[in-house]
């Protein structure tokens, strides 16, 4: 049997290892065209990608738009939050 080696990670190895979501939510101010556009633009999503996730935020409520690290997802937050879309890091 083989054994593995396991090193302890700092915690801000922690933090930067662990992926987190950013969470869409429905509002009742901003376009579709708007919401996709601005996926498009700050999530790289494709057009086709965009406009379900768009949709399912519409119907479901919330839509998770993107996935990675904390370190990663914390500009696109502020982008979006910028650009006055609802949005949270879970």
């Amino acid at each position: 049997m083989i054994k593995e080696k396991h090193s302890q990670s700092s915690d801000s190895d922690t933090l930067n290892s662990d992926i987190n979501n950013i969470i869409l939510f429905n509002d009742d101010f901003n376009t579709f065209d708007f919401v996709i556009d601005s996926l498009i633009d700050v999530c790289e999503h494709e057009p086709e990608q965009a406009e379900q996730c768009a949709l399912i935020t519409h119907y479901k409520g919330k839509c998770t738009v993107k996935s990675g690290t904390l370190y990663e997802l914390k500009p696109i937050y502020t982008e979006l939050s910028n650009r006055n879309l609802t949005v949270d890091i879970k």
